[in-house]
């Protein structure tokens, strides 16, 4: 029997349809639901996911996030966890999916069921702006970070280039909005791609510590100023250095100095 075009396309668009829904298969995980340490004031709440495959007997590994996605969630609060024996569901709506904790309360925590549904429709959103390869792990974690569509076309209009499904988490986990990289090009830089402004937010690089370093008489590039950062050389060593009589120094020497342990 001849199967025509049409109904052969419409049977590969009906089976990619099925592929993409199994895909995107809602998950299924243990949780719980504290007081966070926040120094003590007992304001914050922290989430702990565990997957009872990897973790069957034990809560000592998973994920954990902090009273900044907590702070989104609804049907859980401080007071709530005083109540042992309540039943709570703890709720997050976001872009990339919903996730609830549902369970009771035992000595100050909520422990239970963790469900994370993906959306589909945050999911075409995404491709609409190039970011393809979602799997329900990695849109659970889009939802409890909140990496949402909005944020990655501001990257985008801010002219990042680089910027992958992967990296966008990475972007919104140490907080790079679109003024960090403006901070270098106001000060003569290249503007960063997505993976140099990870690396200078995760080694602490700022402005007013490179217009130090400046003002000494260096002028670091990019990969410089993350080495700056890892090898701690601060403007008091540098001048430290300088007090030595020690000339013609360079990055690459002050790194070599901080090696070696040439300075003590």
């Amino acid at each position: 029997m001849r199967i025509s075009s049409a109904a052969l396309l419409l049977a590969m668009a009906t089976a990619s349809i099925s592929l993409r829904a199994e895909s995107l298969e809602s998950l299924h995980a243990k949780c719980a639901v504290s007081p966070g340490r926040d120094g003590g004031n007992g304001s914050k709440l922290s989430l702990h996911i565990f997957d009872t495959k990897d973790c069957p007997e034990s809560r000592h590994c998973g994920s954990d996030f902090s009273n900044e996605s907590m702070s989104r969630f609804t049907g859980v609060s401080l007071s709530d966890l005083a109540n042992e024996g309540a039943h709570l569901t703890a709720t997050l709506h976001a872009e990339a999916g919903t996730f609830t904790c549902t369970g009771i309360v035992h000595d100050q925590e909520l422990y239970g069921d963790a469900l994370f549904t993906p959306d589909q429709t945050f999911v075409d959103t995404m491709a609409k702006l190039g970011f393809t390869g979602y799997d329900s792990q990695k849109l659970q974690a889009y939802a409890l970070l909140d990496v949402t569509s909005d944020y990655a076309r501001s990257l985008q209009q801010a002219n990042i280039r680089g910027l992958t499904t992967d990296n966008l988490i990475a972007m919104r986990i140490f907080k790079i909005d679109t003024s960090y990289p403006q901070n270098f090009v106001a000060m003569g830089y290249e503007q960063p791609d997505a993976d140099k402004l990870i690396g200078l937010k995760v080694q602490g690089v700022n402005a007013d510590e490179i217009r130090q370093i400046r003002d000494l008489g260096f002028k670091p590039t990019l990969d410089e100023l993350i080495q700056i950062r890892i090898f701690k050389i601060t403007p008091e060593f540098v001048r430290r250095m300088q007090s030595r009589g020690l000339k013609d120094l360079t990055i690459s020497k002050l790194v070599q100095i901080k090696i070696f342990k040439l300075d003590e």
